[in-house]
């Protein structure tokens, strides 16, 4: 009764959402107001949104990291206040060769408990059955290393899982452990040891999509070595896991379970395939991104789980949660605004010097934004690069859904990889190699598994073992300048990149187009080294690229 009450709650706090964000607002600048941050830009004094736009710009990650780097090294006041106690350190690829490292404090942890919690109340409602069944989520270790004064620094989703009650860890199918895995292959096939020995799962939940086409892959290739090991017992030795982590799961992989390997045996032989859709005959939900570029997952996730419905936990990342959707099959979701406090750059302004900035009431339906996070965590109007468009409201606070990310970030898989990025990958191969290329372009292509291609005109192209090499280069500095795509290719989610070429001439029968488009002078065109979009990418594709 308690958590249904605070459904809402939060339903009541939408119905006024000018009032409500300016509680949280207030709320927020009275947190970390004794902050050196604070004091160095003005916001000691401040009690409204007019006076945070007179001191503060719209924020990059670059105008926090002095201040985070000083709080890596113990010195909390640097960006919060003496009441706001730092838990951990989240990581974001940034977009450089360096993560971004988001504080995680106590405050900000129980505003995402919270969201979590309403938007669990709403699914259970929705979908009572998963009363009594239990839960599979996969999620990584919030104590991966510690930063120079030993706070953790990982995943708020592990710290979650971590901080967990022992009645409600009882309702998950995977013990915590199984996050201290390090190789992502040894962390899945373990997971699935486990989990495939559980019929009672009910639902699947992690944040890419990516992630469970992937296990469902493993679990039907896999699938001699997992029904050997649920009817033996134990864990496969061939899955290289450290000893510790082994031996704190011993006694739930000791457990010899025949009659379940027995039953997996007999739905791969009458279906020719050990798939969830079969071994999992109670599920109930699966909880995933389904927006933006993760919509194109859903019909593989159908093949593999089949009719299960699917509900979107929300848009998301290291800096906060964004909104809460409230019913299955759609992206689309309730902006949190009981947690952070938004503002909203209309799409077109973006970019602009003065831009017309938005408060969360002001929205207009079907129209584009950039959404702008002040949080618990010590961040102010900071930009995090989504774009989302109003499609609805409950009661004054408007329903956002997820299109993308910003105009030069590709994320197909959660990878998140900037165009500085692609930038860096590819000038460091070209110096590598000693070889020249006047324009390329880096593109998404949609495939099983998706990769990218790098777009060079014929003439540029190297040929035979260069090719390769060119290929082999450029996986390698993109795994080492991007943490998530690397963890990506780890994973099988991603393939290598390849080079695709394109006949002569095409970048400026391209440039000429573009330019026509979007208007403005020749000298103002921008030759993109990154097109993120993959309906975009595959009609460059078509109209230039050689078959």
């Amino acid at each position: 009764m308690k958590l249904r009450r605070q459904l809402a709650r939060f339903k009541a706090s939408a119905m006024d959402c000018r009032q409500t964000q300016t509680r949280v607002l207030k709320s927020l600048l009275d947190l970390n107001r004794e902050s050196r941050f604070a004091t160095d830009h003005g916001l000691t004094s401040v009690q409204d949104v007019a006076g945070l736009r007179r001191c503060l710009p719209v924020a990059k990650y670059e105008l926090f990291q002095p201040y985070i780097d000083a709080l890596r090294k113990g010195d909390s006041s640097a960006l919060l206040g003496p009441e706001n106690q730092l838990m951990m350190f989240t990581l974001s690829s940034g977009t450089t060769a360096e993560s971004k490292f988001i504080p995680v404090t106590q405050h900000f942890y129980e505003d995402y408990r919270r969201g979590w919690q309403t938007w669990g109340i709403a699914a259970y409602d929705d979908h009572p059955a998963l009363r009594r069944l239990r839960m599979m989520q996969i999620v990584s270790d919030y104590d991966r290393f510690r930063s120079e004064c030993n706070i953790p620094c990982g995943n708020i989703s592990g710290l979650a899982a971590f901080m967990q009650k022992r009645i409600v860890r009882s309702m998950y199918t995977l013990p915590y452990a199984i996050t201290r895995v390090p190789t992502p292959e040894a962390k899945y096939y373990t997971a699935l040891r486990l989990a495939i020995a559980d019929p009672e799962v009910g639902m699947v939940t992690t944040a890419n999509p990516s992630t469970l086409v992937h296990l469902a892959r493993m679990a039907d290739e896999r699938s001699d070595e997992l029904i050997k090991d649920i009817f033996d017992g134990g864990l496969s030795e061939r899955v290289e896991i450290p000893v510790g982590v082994r031996e704190s799961m011993s006694r739930r992989l000791a457990q010899r379970n025949p009659g379940r390997a027995r039953q997996l045996e007999r739905l791969r032989n009458e279906h020719g395939r050990l798939l969830p859709q079969h071994f999992w005959s109670h599920l109930q939900l699966l909880a995933v991104w389904t927006g933006g570029s993760c919509a194109a997952y859903l019909p593989t996730l159908r093949e593999y789980f089949g009719m299960t419905p699917v509900r979107d936990h929300g848009l998301s990342a290291s800096e906060g949660r964004m909104t809460l959707p409230l019913e299955d099959e759609t992206c689309d979701g309730v902006l949190d605004v009981s947690s952070h406090f938004f503002e909203f750059i209309p799409e077109e302004q973006y970019g602009q010097a003065d831009p017309v900035v938005l408060e969360a009431h002001e929205l207009q339906r079907d129209h584009n934004y950039y959404i702008l996070l002040t949080t618990a965590s010590g961040l102010y109007r900071y930009d995090i690069c989504d774009v989302v468009r109003c499609v609805d409201f409950l009661g004054t606070t408007p329903v956002l859904r997820f299109l993308h990310k910003g105009a030069h970030i590709s994320n197909i898989t959660g990878e998140k990889l900037a165009e500085s990025q692609v930038v860096d990958a590819v000038r460091s191969v070209l110096g590598r190699m000693n070889h020249r290329v006047e324009f390329f372009t880096l593109v998404p292509v949609w495939g099983n598994p998706p990769c990218y291609h790098l777009l060079l005109e014929e003439h540029e192209t190297p040929r035979d073992g260069r090719l390769l090499e060119m290929e082999r280069l450029l996986d390698e500095r993109l795994c080492e300048t991007n943490c998530e795509y690397h963890e990506k290719r780890a994973t099988g989610r991603l393939a290598e990149p390849r080079v695709a070429s394109m006949r002569n001439g095409s970048w400026t029968e391209f440039a000429r187009m573009r330019q026509s488009r979007l208007g403005g002078s020749i000298e103002q065109y921008k030759h993109p080294c990154l097109i993120p979009g993959l309906d975009a990418a595959a009609a460059i594709r078509q109209q230039f690229v050689m078959s």
